[in-house]
């Protein structure tokens, strides 16, 4: 038996969960059972009642909004508790057309992917703006540079796990879970795939974007982040090399002039070039640390990953 549960994500949802919840599959070939369960993250509104009312079977809720990454790991950890055996995440706002959920775990159920993400054509968006379309590009790049993925669309919500991937998802992030997700499933070797999906005509606006500044803001400050955390040495190393060098050529700058008797009107260049070689040096030093670091992690992962399969083993399925 083959159980699918689809979660959906909700912070004052009503006007949008019963359409959202209505267009969702009743069957899905490889599937035996489907399963709905709605997160709901300190609403103020009425999605409890409306995800009742839609015939919802499992609401998990937050004393308090908690924000989009910890809803979704909680949903996960909610799926993982009652037996499923693949998880959808979709948006509540309908944006993601439920008619792609048999494309997208169909990789899953076929056995050649544990993370599929639905890809939008985000050229096509019209709701998008060319920042946030140009944005959306790089953030993607960042994410298949640090996962060696090829994944055109990172920051899509629209996405199916294996219990097995889903055993092993962290997100660290406060901001997002989409792009961390995705990195450490390349981090990890989970096999990740992306099938193209279509998307619904925007009904309100993007919680996560406020404003483009602080879009702009938060993801680059995500991206620093994530490269920090998932590739420590390469993050590291990369600053460190670029303090050396600089430091080198002034340092260099320096000697010309002193080779040509001008030294003595020149030595803030030799003052600066020892700081740029001595920072540049810790950094790389650094960077070795990180790596130890991250080795530690990995580890702490693998036992998590144990102890959470264990623990699973040890629910009783409904």
């Amino acid at each position: 038996m083959t159980k699918l549960i689809i979660q959906i994500p909700c912070y004052n949802e009503e006007a949008t969960l019963g359409e959202t919840v209505a267009e969702l599959p009743g069957s899905v070939p490889g599937i035996d059972s489907i399963e709905l369960l709605v997160v709901d993250d300190g609403s103020t509104d009425n999605t409890v009642k409306v995800a009742k009312e839609a015939g919802v079977q499992h609401i998990v809720s937050h004393t308090r909004n908690m924000g989009l990454a910890q809803t979704f790991l909680t949903g996960v950890s909610a799926c993982l508790d009652r037996g499923a055996d693949i998880i959808v995440n979709t948006d509540a706002d309908n944006q993601y057309k439920a008619e792609f959920i048999p494309a997208l775990v169909k990789p899953i159920v076929d056995g050649r992917a544990d993370v599929v993400i639905g890809a939008r054509p985000i050229g096509e968006i019209e709701e998008f703006s060319p920042l946030k379309k140009h944005l959306q590009k790089l953030g993607s790049w960042v994410v298949r540079l640090a996962s060696k993925t090829d994944i055109p669309d990172a920051p899509s919500g629209f996405r199916a796990f294996s219990r097995q991937a889903a055993l092993k998802l962290n997100v660290f992030n406060d901001y997002t879970y989409t792009l961390e997700t995705i990195i450490q499933a390349g981090q990890k070797n989970i096999p990740t795939v992306w099938v193209p999906v279509s998307t619904n005509k925007s009904r309100r606006p993007s919680r996560l974007v406020k404003s483009i500044p602080s879009y702009v803001k938060r993801s680059i400050l995500t991206i620093v982040r994530i490269f920090a955390v998932y590739s420590p040495f390469r993050f590291f190393l990369f600053f460190g090399v670029a303090l050396l060098m600089a430091g080198l050529l002034i340092g260099l700058r320096f000697l010309w002039f002193l080779w040509h008797g001008e030294g003595g009107g020149h030595v803030q260049s030799l003052i600066l070039a020892s700081i740029l070689i001595g920072t540049g040096f810790q950094t790389c030093m650094v960077a070795f640390i990180a790596d130890l670091l991250s080795v530690n992690r990995k580890l702490l992962e693998d036992l998590q990953f144990h102890q959470r399969k264990r623990s699973g083993n040890n629910n009783p399925r409904e």
